[in-house]
This record gives structure tokens, sequence and C-alpha cells, in this order.
């Protein structure tokens, strides 16, 4: 017989899977199965299993209680350049490209402030025409973003397509931020689905059942 709580303890509080448990107990994973399902204890499906191996340690961000004038801006804000400039294709991610460094920088601080991501998990890509020096760029934008160029994955050059004013748009080429995350994607995503069918007036409500549900 295996004891509730330290089922509860291992599996839900620790993020433990049955086949781990049992290795620690020396038996079997239908017998750790058998009891959960005695206990009433709620399998996680494969979505939550994976999501659990690759975030270890719970949730690689911490929701902000939005109260000040100041954090609700910031929030609106945040939504607002996802909705516009960000990468919906992506069920994983939170991914955010443009050539604007104040745009940037300003969606770092949504993403730092109110979702208090991991910096650890930062990433940025880099997009560049042929006819722009590498080194030049990613000098650029570890400076614009005080960030460090270890965080750069491998610069992407692609040929102009023809001669034009791109150069002066897009000198230093395409920044794109990477946060690898499900949770916090879907997030912002169900924010945006909110606005959309609630409208501005019923924000702050909305804003509370997601966050609510999301931690």
């Amino acid at each position: 017989m295996l004891e509730k709580k330290f089922l509860e303890l291992e599996y839900i509080d620790k993020g433990k899977s049955a086949a781990e448990i049992a290795d620690k107990l020396d038996c079997s994973a239908g017998k750790v199965n058998y009891w959960l399902s005695k206990y009433g204890i709620p399998k996680r499906n494969l979505s939550q299993s994976q999501y659990l191996k690759q975030n270890p340690n719970g949730n690689p961000y911490k929701l902000k209680k939005i109260n000040s004038k100041q954090d609700w801006f910031l929030y609106g804000l945040g939504l607002g350049l996802w909705w516009g400039e960000g990468n919906k294709v992506s069920k994983s991610a939170i991914r955010l490209g443009n050539t604007d460094a104040d745009l940037i920088n300003y969606f770092l601080l949504f993403l730092r402030e109110i979702y208090q991501v991991d910096e650890s998990r930062l990433r940025f890509g880099l997009q560049i025409f042929s006819d722009i020096n590498p080194r030049k760029a990613k000098t650029f934008w570890c400076k614009e973003l005080n960030v460090h160029e270890n965080k750069f994955q491998k610069i992407v050059v692609s040929k102009p397509v023809n001669k034009g004013t791109y150069r002066r748009k897009c000198e230093y080429g395409v920044l794109t931020i990477y946060f690898s995350n499900t949770k916090i994607r879907d997030n912002i995503y169900d924010a945006i689905q909110a606005l959309r069918t609630e409208g501005i007036a019923n924000i702050a409500q909305s804003v509370e059942r997601i966050h609510g549900g999301s931690q």
C-alpha cells in the first residue's frame, strides 16, 4: 500500500512521473498508477508531462499583480505590440520581430516587468541582408538592448530582393525576441482573445480571470 500524502508530495508537488516514483520505491509503475487512481489523484496528460520535463523548477515567469496606471499602460502596450507584430503561428513560444530598437525594448520591458520572465530563457534572433555587416549589426543590437552576444542565435543572412530604401529602414537587420514557454504564450493569446470578444470596458475583469487561472 502506498500512502496518499506521499503520492501527492511526489506526483503533484514535486512533479515526478509514475515511473520515477516507482524507481524510488523499487516497485512497478503499474502499482503507482493503481494507487494514484485509487486516491483520485488526477493523472497528467502527455502535454502536461512534457511541460514539467521542460520546466522542472516550475513556470519560468511570474505574473505581476497589475494595480498601478503605469502597469496597466505597460500591459496594454505589450499586448498591442504582440497583437500587431508578434508571431501567432508558434504555439510554444512568444516571438516578436522588428527593426525598431525602441519597440523591441518596450516589449522586453513588458516581458520583464509584467511577466517577470526568467532572463536566462530569453533568446534573440537576427536576420540581415548580405550587404549588412554581421558584426556591426550584432554589436548595435547588443548595445541597444543591453544584452550579451551569447544570447543570440546564428545570424540569418538573406540576399536583398531589390535595391531601394530598405537600408534606411533595416540598417541593422530584423531583431526577433524569443521566449519559449507554452503557458506564457497561451496567456498572452487568451488576453488578446478576451479583448476581441469582451472589449476594453471589461479588460480588468478579463485580466483577473485569465491571470488567476494561469499561475
